[in-house]
């Protein structure tokens, strides 16, 4: 249900800042007392006090906490007997109702993104806390929740919204006195960079650009070998020696730019038999 509902056990758990009734009752079979007076003294435990003859007191606690509320009750029998008194008391237990739950944060994210979402929960701890997307806050009467068990006053919530638009949060939160449901619409944007990967691509080809312009810079010895090839040219000599057999030599000769000088040059004669 919506709002807070307050309650209390018998265990003696109350809530702050919430009316609280609490009645005397006399137990007397034999109708002993029928006639008599009675006067009730009631001792919160927090330095209020409150006296009547009624056996019901109306009361609250403004802080939670522990306290100890006693009754001392008084009997007037008769005028000429003197008077009977009692004393009772039990230990009660004062939480905080649970009455709002702030989302601490943006109301809008981006899609395929890992989101954490804060919610602050006004209620004494423990909570029990149920929870559940509602993609496009369409109803889902079949769906369940996701129950966690809280320690503190702060909630804490990852998730990762698969598609745009406006989305349902459902919370259910409950303690030992009180549960609040309530419901966030969060809006859901595509995200802000969406050519990130462009980017990341033309940048792959810049640096490989520029290290193939590098690696070209970086090579001038052997571009002058090449150079010093292509201007040299071969002379190929064959030639007969003393004992009568051929051998071939293989000389180099520079040529400056400019002259010209056949790749193979004759000196005498070329075969000799």
């Amino acid at each position: 249900m919506d709002g807070n509902a307050t309650y209390v056990r018998d265990s003696g758990e109350l809530a702050s800042d919430i009316p609280t009734e609490t009645m005397f009752e006399l137990f007397d079979p034999q109708k002993n007392y029928s006639s008599a007076k009675l006067t009730y003294t009631w001792d919160l435990g927090n330095g209020e006090v409150i006296q009547g003859t009624e056996p019901v007191v109306r009361y609250h606690y403004s802080t939670s906490g522990n306290y100890t509320l006693r009754l001392k009750v008084g009997v007037d029998v008769t005028k000429y007997a003197p008077a009977i008194t009692g004393v009772y008391s039990m230990d009660v237990q004062v939480l905080d109702a649970i009455k709002h739950i702030e989302l601490r944060g943006p109301s809008d994210y981006e899609v395929s993104q890992n989101t954490s979402l804060a919610f602050h929960v006004d209620g004494s701890p423990p909570m029990w806390v149920c929870w559940r997307f509602l993609p496009n806050c369409e109803p889902d009467p079949m769906g369940g929740c996701t129950l966690t068990m809280l320690y503190e006053n702060t909630l804490r919530l990852n998730h990762t919204f698969t598609s745009t638009g406006v989305h349902c949060l459902d919370i259910s939160v409950r303690n030992d006195i009180s549960k609040l449901q309530s419901s966030f619409s969060l809006y859901v944007r595509r995200s802000n960079n969406p050519h990130k990967l462009f980017i990341l691509s033309c940048a792959a080809i810049l640096v490989a650009t520029f290290s193939f312009i590098t690696v070209i810079a970086c090579r001038p010895l052997h571009h002058s070998r090449s150079q010093i090839a292509a201007s040299s040219n071969a002379v190929f000599l064959k030639n007969q020696d003393s004992d009568g057999q051929s051998a071939i030599r293989l000389n180099f000769s520079s040529v400056e730019r400019g002259e010209k000088e056949p790749l193979l040059s004759q000196h005498g004669t070329q075969y000799c038999s």
